[in-house]
C-alpha cells in the first residue's frame, strides 16, 4: 500500500564544507531575489525609470521580507518559544518566514522607499513589484517542501507524501499546490501587466494579487495542519485569520476609482 505514495526523504542540505551549511531553502530563497530583481529590471527598462533605483528598491525588499516574514513567524505561530530562545529568531534558514508577515514588511519598505522616489508613487511601486512576490512565493514553498515542513493532512490521493522525517503517515503536498498556485499566479499578473501596459489603473494589479494569493492561501489552509497548538481552538487557523484583511483589502483596490488629478493649464 506504501508504494502508491510519494515518499519524501530528501535532505534539506545541499552539501557541508567544514561550518559552512547550504540548504534549498536558503538557496531558493536567495533566487527568488535574483530572479526578481531581474524582472524589475526588465520593467524599469520598460517605463524609463532609473534603474539605480532599482538597487536601492532591492534592499528595501530584502530588509522588508525578510524581517517582516520572521517576525511575523515568530509573533503570530510560536512567540512562546522564540521568547525563551531568542537567538533562534536569526536561524532563517531553517525556515519559519510567515508569507502575511512578510506582505506587512514589504508594504512598509515600499512605503518609505517610494517616499523618497517622487517619481514612483506607493502604488505604482507595490504593483509591479507584487509580480515577482507570487514568484518567490513559488520558491519559498519549494524551499518548504525540502524542509518537510508545512505540511498537509492526511490524505489517501495517489500523489499523497510521505514525509519520512516527520511521521509514515500519506499527506496533501500542500507546498506542491501553494507553490504552483503562486507560479500560475505569477504568470497571469506578469502577462496581464504586459498586456494592459500603458492602461492600468493604480492598484489594481496589487488588489489582484491580495485576492488571488491570499484566497488561495484561505483556502488551502483546510488542507494543512495548524503550525501552532493553540490553532485547535480556534474556528479558523491563524493563516485563513490573517489572510481575511488581506483578501478585503485586494477587493477595495481592484473596486476603487482612480483619484483624477486636477490639471491646470498654466497658459491661461
Amino acid at each position: 500500500m506504501m508504494l502508491n505514495f510519494i515518499y519524501w526523504d530528501v535532505s534539506p542540505i545541499i552539501f557541508s564544507w567544514g561550518p559552512i551549511t547550504v540548504r534549498w531553502y536558503g538557496l531558493l530563497f536567495a533566487t527568488s531575489f535574483l530572479v526578481g530583481y531581474y524582472i524589475m529590471a526588465y520593467i524599469f527598462k520598460k517605463e524609463g525609470k532609473d534603474e539605480n533605483d532599482l538597487n536601492d528598491l532591492i534592499w528595501y525588499m530584502i530588509l522588508g521580507t525578510v524581517i517582516g516574514a520572521r517576525l511575523g513567524h515568530v509573533l503570530f505561530y510560536n512567540p512562546s518559544y522564540y521568547l525563551s530562545n531568542p537567538i533562534e529568531i536569526l536561524e532563517i534558514w531553517k525556515g519559519g518566514l510567515a508569507s502575511h508577515g512578510a506582505g506587512i514588511g514589504i508594504l512598509i519598505a515600499i512605503y518609505l522607499y517610494s517616499r523618497k522616489k517622487s517619481a514612483q508613487s506607493f502604488l505604482w511601486t507595490i504593483d509591479r513589484i507584487v509580480i515577482t512576490v507570487a514568484l518567490a512565493g513559488f520558491f519559498i514553498r519549494t524551499g518548504n517542501l525540502f524542509n518537510s515542513e508545512i505540511i498537509g493532512k492526511p490524505s489517501d490521493l495517489p500523489w499523497a507524501f510521505i514525509f519520512a522525517s516527520v511521521d509514515d503517515i500519506p499527506r496533501h503536498p500542500t507546498q506542491i499546490y501553494e507553490a504552483l498556485a503562486y507560479l500560475s499566479i505569477f504568470i497571469f499578473l506578469f502577462s496581464f501587466y504586459k498586456k494592459k501596459f500603458g492602461q492600468l489603473k493604480e492598484g489594481l494589479i496589487f488588489g489582484l494579487f491580495l485576492i488571488t494569493v491570499f484566497g488561495f492561501r484561505f483556502c488551502v489552509e483546510f488542507l494543512k495542519e495548524n503550525q501552532s497548538q493553540f490553532e485547535q481552538y480556534l474556528p479558523l487557523n491563524m493563516g485563513q485569520l490573517l489572510s481575511i484583511p488581506f483578501i478585503a483589502a485586494g477587493i477595495y483596490f481592484v473596486l476603487r476609482k482612480e483619484t483624477k488629478k486636477l490639471k491646470i493649464d498654466l497658459h491661461k
